[in-house]
């Protein structure tokens, strides 16, 4: 998915936060609360305005309707 990000980030200018939860118990704490037993996993992505999410991978056409809502 990291590629996908990448090129979401060029293409469209859209800045996707990415937090580290494997070495981090507030990234980890922070991913539990937003995930609430949704995914249980990664890569998860939360839309933080729409509060729509994405659990594992998805296409380009997904995460960018996902990014853009």
């Amino acid at each position: 998915m990291h590629e996908l990000v990448v090129r979401l980030e060029k293409e469209e200018g859209i800045k996707i936060e990415s937090i580290e939860v494997w070495h981090n118990e507030e990234n980890e704490k922070r991913l539990l609360e937003l995930d609430k037993d949704m995914c249980g996993g990664v890569p998860f992505f939360y839309n933080l305005k729409s509060k729509q999410w994405i659990c594992g991978e998805a296409t380009y056409e997904e995460l960018k309707e996902w990014a853009k809502s």
